[in-house]
């Protein structure tokens, strides 16, 4: 691949863009927005004039309701040699393109499976996609030029190609990123009329839960929109588990010890069933998930800490597999959780020790 065009300079595109650029691909940006795509050309994403002649991939970053029609009318320009998208959702793009009558050998449909709470081309970064899944959606009639250049386009990125079905991509996006975005919305919507006492409560867990209801709402509107069905189906699942859970809760409070007893195995059960899923979660590098031991560490907010807990990490021989940091409230000090090997987890907490570090239990 020596040329590209990317149409939609948001963090998607630009993202890949700046991946392109730096591997010597010249690339071309546009964006209904002019300015969006003068900014992504100033970040040295590539160039916001137009490209000759036809590039050898159009890559398409724009919301699934918008996709099919830029797709469409680059095709009918012969904008490029193949072409595809970057967005969540690739059954219904795909069927509006076939109802557009378009010859689909020069497409494929891709996503990848990375992005973040901000939005734009300033958000952008070249490593975004760097060790995450990018999923490729080749049918019978793809091309094998075409399915070349996403391969190119995913390596350029340093990405994981993995190859699906769309209406089984479908399917597994509303599991693991559609509908969980809607549920930590619920969750962090709770927050916004509660009181002042109880929210300056707030721990690691409630930020873990609710980090991704941070999104643009209008991002979300579009990917569920065009994804309603199986993210539709996947909460109804979950409305009946909260059924059964606030019943559970509600016989925790009965008088009579055989309907508490029904209660408490009712909410053990989901429990248990919530450690089953957690637990097929990928783990590091996507890996199956391993068991690691977490050393605490209190730490001032002030600058070099974290630099000067890993170089003495380092110094002591532990790789550090995982790291979080939970600040306190209303203090200038978090604790920063340190996830080793269990092998080297005393060794770690002494080192650390005779260095000078505070640690907790």
């Amino acid at each position: 691949m020596r040329t590209a065009l990317v149409i939609g300079t948001g963090l998607i595109g630009t993202s890949a863009a700046l991946a392109l650029a730096r591997r010597g691909v010249t690339v071309h940006l546009a964006d209904h927005d002019p300015e969006q795509a003068r900014t992504a050309a100033a970040l040295g994403a590539g160039t916001d004039e137009a490209p000759a002649g036809p590039v050898d991939l159009a890559i398409v970053a724009a919301p699934p309701a918008h996709v099919a029609r830029l797709l469409a009318d680059a095709m009918r320009r012969g904008a490029a040699r193949g072409y595809l998208d970057v967005a969540s959702v690739k059954g219904s793009p795909r069927r509006e393109l076939e109802a557009l009558g378009l010859d689909l050998s020069a497409y494929i449909g891709t996503h990848p499976m990375s992005g973040r709470e901000k939005s734009g081309p300033l958000a952008a970064t070249g490593d975004l996609f760097e060790g995450r899944p990018w999923v490729l959606t080749p049918t019978r009639d793809t091309d094998t030029e075409v399915l070349n250049l996403a391969l190119e386009l995913v390596s350029h990125c340093r990405a994981v190609p993995v190859v699906m079905d769309a209406d089984a991509h479908d399917r597994a996006v509303a599991l693991v990123s559609h509908m969980p975005h809607l549920v930590s919305s619920m969750v962090a919507a709770r927050l916004e009329h509660a009181e002042e006492a109880a929210v300056r409560l707030c721990g690691q867990g409630i930020r873990d839960v609710t980090r991704i209801a941070a999104s643009d709402p209008r991002m979300w509107i579009d990917i569920l929109s065009a994804n309603p069905g199986p993210v539709a189906d996947l909460l109804s699942d979950v409305a009946a588990d909260l059924d059964e859970t606030v019943r559970a809760l509600r016989a925790l409070q009965s008088p009579d010890e055989a309907e508490r007893g029904v209660g408490a195995a009712g909410i053990q059960d989901v429990l248990r069933r919530g450690n089953a899923g957690q637990v097929r979660v990928p783990g590091k590098h996507g890996s199956a998930p391993r068991v690691y031991e977490t050393v605490v560490v209190l730490i001032d907010d002030q600058p070099g800490q974290l630099a000067r807990i890993f170089a003495d990490a380092g110094r002591a021989g532990v790789n550090v597999e995982d790291v979080r940091i939970e600040h306190a409230t209303g203090q200038q000090a978090g604790l920063v959780q340190l996830m080793v090997e269990p092998k080297a987890a005393a060794g770690l907490r002494e080192a650390l020790r005779e260095r000078g570090w505070a640690l907790r239990q």
